[in-house]
């Protein structure tokens, strides 16, 4: 849409100045750090940091009505600066510059109702963010696109020839950076640490093909992001993972989509997303706060955060009593949720302190749920059978809602909204194990009959083609008709009159 269509108030503000004060806050210490490098922990103390605005009160200067009206606009701009999480450039990263932005196709993914018959099963309505529809299949780049357009700002104003950028993955997070990594070139390079046996050939394949240095580590994801903490406290590199707050920002452009696609009403919605690194949910709830602070929504919706009984630190925080609560980490156990097998979630002191200020806004509106290995692989094929393609941590989620459906945390008449982080295509690997009962040992999933599919060889006499030899027209005519009986008898149907 050409500028000179668009509502003259909203003109002016289509493409946003760098502007703000973003900088660098403790959690632990309080201490304030300009951002003129690229820090991950507090220099002083050690301690987690948060990106903030302290000029954010300038955004108070416009109504909410106002930013709903310029955010809506802006998906009809096609300049592609704001094409995706920084549509919401004033609410995410205001110091970068437009040049400085990196799109891939990024955000923006759709929420897609769930089928009458599957609402049904699971005893309420609900929808499915396909976060899988990123560039690299998974919502990770929703936090690349700001971690790497600040990198690339800071490349430019700062001269730097050498940027090495690296990241411990399960999967998604290493073909996230790599992707974005690659997109820069000039002297950003990139490497993945991954645990090895422990990411899907689909994963690893996505690393390899963007020309990251790919090294597998004995262990789990906590051993490998260890290592990284290691090289990036003793060596000259660009840390990627959540750790790194650029990522959080980033993430928040979740909650502002969830919010838009539902014309800003979330009083009667539920947020339901797997842990993982907890680096995720720590964004959304940072997100609501911020549009709710701003008035762009009047209420704050249910977040419900879930984990695998086989991963589950922050499950077994939060259902301690309030007063003695006491974190520890727990050593995981094989998961078909491999993004979400963390047992010491880096982000958790930042979910820590946003739960507190989401609770003093919403009331009790936070909740962790518990699911097992077996709700969650029949949660994603239950998904899939219904047309909605999700991955296993897309499962983890169904599972939670059901569980928090048959808890009494959320009731019928609320609505759903579930994370579905991946596309379905990288954890196909499971779903095919499960079909074949190969993940009763590793994972304790049996196979529910009801719930397999396997491809049927059909097997018929005479000459059959076998892709190099030219068959007879009578002979391959032959092959057709007894082929097409087969099928047609294995699936009952009835000759044409």
């Amino acid at each position: 849409m050409k500028t000179d269509l668009f509502p003259e108030d909203i003109r002016p503000h289509l493409l946003p100045e760098p502007g703000g004060d973003l900088g660098y806050d403790c959690l632990n210490c309080r201490s304030r750090l300009q951002p003129d490098r690229l820090y991950y922990t507090c220099p002083k103390c050690g301690g987690l940091l948060m990106l903030t605005d302290s000029q954010s009160e300038r955004l108070s200067q416009k109504p909410g009505s106002f930013w709903r009206r310029l955010f809506d606009y802006r998906l009809m701009d096609n300049r592609q600066a704001i094409r995706g999480v920084f549509t919401f450039h004033e609410f995410i990263a205001p110091l970068i510059p437009l040049e400085d932005i990196i799109y891939l196709g990024e955000g923006h993914t759709p929420v897609v109702a769930a089928p009458p018959s599957l609402a049904k099963e699971v005893g309420a309505s609900f929808y499915v963010k396909l976060d899988g529809l990123n560039p690299s299949a998974s919502f990770k780049d929703r936090g690349m696109a700001a971690a790497l357009s600040y990198l690339q700002y800071l490349t430019r104003s700062q001269g730097l020839t050498q940027v090495m950028a690296v990241c411990a993955s399960t999967g998604d997070t290493s073909a996230a950076a790599a992707l974005y990594a690659a997109s820069l070139g000039g002297p950003v390079k990139s490497a993945v640490l991954l645990p090895r046996g422990r990411v899907t050939p689909q994963q690893l394949s996505q690393p390899l093909g963007s020309g990251a240095k790919v090294f597998e580590l004995p262990g789990v994801f906590d051993d490998c992001m260890k290592v990284v903490e290691h090289l990036s406290e003793r060596y000259q590199v660009t840390l990627l993972n959540s750790k790194n707050p650029w990522r959080v920002l980033g993430q928040e452009s979740y909650a502002y989509e969830v919010a838009q696609q539902f014309d800003y009403e979330l009083g009667d919605l539920v947020i339901i997303v797997p842990v993982g690194n907890a680096g995720n949910i720590t964004a959304i709830l940072s997100g609501l706060l911020k549009f709710y602070r701003f008035g762009l929504i009047d209420r704050l919706p249910k977040v419900i955060a879930v984990q695998s009984e086989r991963a589950n630190p922050v499950f077994l925080y939060y259902s301690q009593n309030q007063a003695e609560r006491k974190y520890a980490p727990v050593t995981v156990r094989p998961s078909v949720a491999q993004a979400a097998m963390i047992g010491d979630p880096v982000s958790f002191p930042r979910l820590a302190a946003l739960v507190e200020q989401y609770e003093k806004a919403a009331g009790t509106s936070f909740f962790v749920v518990e699911v097992t290995e077996e709700a969650i692989m029949e949660g994603m094929i239950q998904a899939n059978r219904r047309g909605l393609p999700v991955c296993t941590q897309g499962g983890e989620g169904l599972a939670g809602l059901k569980t928090a459906l048959a808890a009494g945390l959320i009731t019928p008449s609320e609505t759903a909204v579930v994370d579905s982080t991946a596309h379905a295509l990288k954890f196909m690997d499971f779903q095919n194990a499960y079909f074949d009962g190969r993940l009763a040992h590793e994972y304790g999933i049996p196979t529910r009959p009801e719930l397999t599919n396997r491809p049927q060889a059909v097997s018929i006499p005479g000459v059959l083609p076998d892709g190099h030899t030219k068959m007879s027209e009578d002979d391959h005519r032959k092959f057709v008709a007894a082929a097409a009986r087969e099928i047609a008898a294995a699936l009952d149907l009835k000759e044409s009159q």
